[in-house]
């Protein structure tokens, strides 16, 4: 009995650390197909979730642009601060985030104000029901 409850106490931990994820934010250069089939270039601001934890979020900028990540409790805040916000050349700009399990609100801020998705999308993996 005792062995039966260590070998299933084992499992558990182990499957628990295979779906964990932690907090990062890092820009991509190479954008999944499935994923650049749903990027509108007309939209300033996008939210595109892979249908798992990690989410695609595409700044179309006036210009170069900084990125950062400020968690704070529940809230996950992208700031956006545009270089040049006067550049008429708009840029696109993709970063990948994952959240853990302690945040359950993304806030973009792009040059100290906060701004609303355009656009949330989920794609869902093949063979995935929501």
């Amino acid at each position: 009995m005792k062995k039966m409850f260590v070998s299933v106490l084992f499992a558990m931990l182990i499957l628990s650390a295979c779906n964990s994820s932690k907090l990062s934010f890092s820009e991509i250069d190479n954008v999944p197909r499935k994923i650049e089939e749903h990027i509108d270039s007309n939209l300033k601001l996008q939210s595109i979730n892979d249908g798992t934890k990690g989410y695609y979020i595409i700044f179309h900028s006036n210009g170069e642009i900084e990125a950062d990540l400020d968690p704070q409790d529940n809230i996950v805040n992208i700031i956006f601060n545009e270089l040049n916000p006067q550049d008429k050349e708009i840029k696109r700009n993709v970063y990948y985030l994952t959240i853990d399990s302690t945040h359950d609100t993304i806030n973009v801020l792009v040059n100290g104000e906060e701004i609303p998705f355009d656009e949330a999308t989920i794609v869902l993996q093949k063979g995935a029901f929501l």
